[in-house]
C-alpha cells in the first residue's frame, strides 16, 4: 500500500494512493496514520478495505491537494549519522563502528512539497535526501535483527535539512543543528515493504536549481534498516509511528568545494526509486 495524507497543515486526511490520478479515501475508517493506528494493527485493518474499495470503482481523484507527511507527528525522530560509506569520505570522517544516533525535534516534520525556511542566523543549511524508516508496533529488546522486519510498518522519502554552523561549530550536540522548523520534509507517501521490494537495492537523488547534486544507492549504507531497528532497541523503546531517518549518501552541499549552501529562491528536488518525488521552496527566516 501507498499511504498518503492530503489536505491542509492540521486538516489532513488519510487516503490510500491507488495511482497518480485516484486514491481511496480512509478517514471514515482511521482517523490518522498515528501512533494508535500502526500500534493497534491498522496496516492489517485497512489493506482489504483499499482493495475492496477500489475493486467497487469507490475512488476519489487528486485535485491538486496539498500533500501532507505521510504520518502525524510521531513519538520521537531518531537519525543515523555517516552511514553512507561514500558520505563519511567525502566529510573526511571514519566510517562508524555502531550506528551514529541523534534525535531530531518531532514538530520538524513537514509535507514533501511545503517551504523549508532558512532559520535566523543560519549561513550554512544543508540538503540531505534520506531512507526514512516507520515503525509499526512498540519495539524493544529485539532478539535479532531478522525480527527487525516484522517491526517496520513501511518507508519513506525524507530530506534531513541540516544547518551546519549548529551542528557543528556550536558545541554540544548534532540535534541543534537539525531540529528548526520545516527541517524534515517528508513523503509523498508511506510504502509498506511488500511494495518495496529490495530495500538495499533503492537509488537516491537530489537536484538543486535543476542542478544534480547527490546521487546514490542504499547499497552502500554501512548498517542496514534491520540492522538499525535492532540496534536501536536495546538502548530504547520505540514506539509505533516512530520515524528513523537513516542516513545520506555524498553529495551534500557540505562535501562540496567550495562549499554550497541553500538561500532563499532556492529549490530542491529528491527522491528514491519506488518511493516518490519531494520539491521544496526554500523561503527566508521569520
Amino acid at each position: 500500500m501507498y499511504l498518503m495524507r492530503i489536505g491542509a497543515p492540521g486538516a489532513e486526511k488519510p487516503v490510500a494512493r491507488l495511482d497518480d490520478e485516484t486514491y481511496v479515501d480512509l478517514s471514515d475508517v482511521v482517523r490518522d496514520f498515528d501512533e494508535e493506528f500502526f500500534g493497534g494493527g491498522g496496516l492489517d485493518r485497512v489493506r482489504p478495505v483499499v482493495a475492496d474499495r477500489a475493486a467497487a470503482g469507490r475512488v476519489s481523484r487528486f485535485a491538486g491537494e496539498r500533500i501532507g507527511a505521510p504520518i502525524a507527528r510521531p513519538h520521537q525522530i531518531l537519525c543515523i549519522g555517516l552511514n553512507y560509506r561514500d558520505h563519511a569520505a567525502e566529510t573526511g570522517q571514519a566510517v562508524p563502528d555502531e550506528p551514529i544516533l541523534f534525535t531530531k525535534s518531532p514538530n520538524t516534520l513537514v509535507g514533501p512539497n511545503d517551504d523549508v525556511r532558512i532559520p535566523r542566523g543560519s549561513t550554512k543549511t544543508d540538503w540531505e535526501v534520506e531512507l526514512g524508516i516507520v515503525i509499526g508496533r512498540r519495539t524493544g529488546y529485539l532478539d535479532s535483527v531478522e525480527e527487525a522486519r516484522d517491526a517496520i510498518a513501511g518507508y519513506v522519502v525524507v530530506n534531513d535539512v541540516s544547518e551546519r554552523t549548529f551542528q557543528l561549530e556550536r558545541g554540544g550536540q548534532w540535534s541543534k543543528g537539525k531540529s528548526a522548523e520545516t527541517f524534515n520534509p517528508a513523503g509523498p507517501w508511506l510504502v509498506t515493504p511488500d511494495e518495496v521490494g529490495d530495500v538495499l537495492a533503492l537509488d537516491l537523488w537530489l537536484d538543486v536549481n535543476g542542478i544534480r547534486r547527490q546521487t546514490g544507492t542504499t547499497a552502500t549504507m554501512v548498517f542496514d534498516p534491520y540492522f538499525i531497528v535492532h540496534h536501536l532497541s536495546q538502548f530504547m523503546v520505540l514506539e509505533p509511528g516512530d520515524l528513523i531517518n537513516t542516513g545520506t549518501p555524498p553529495g551534500v552541499g557540505m562535501g562540496h568545494t567550495p562549499q554550497l549552501w541553500l538561500r532563499p529562491g532556492d529549490v530542491v528536488e529528491l527522491g528514491i526509486e519506488g518511493l516518490g518525488r519531494q520539491r521544496q521552496h526554500v523561503i527566508g527566516p521569520r
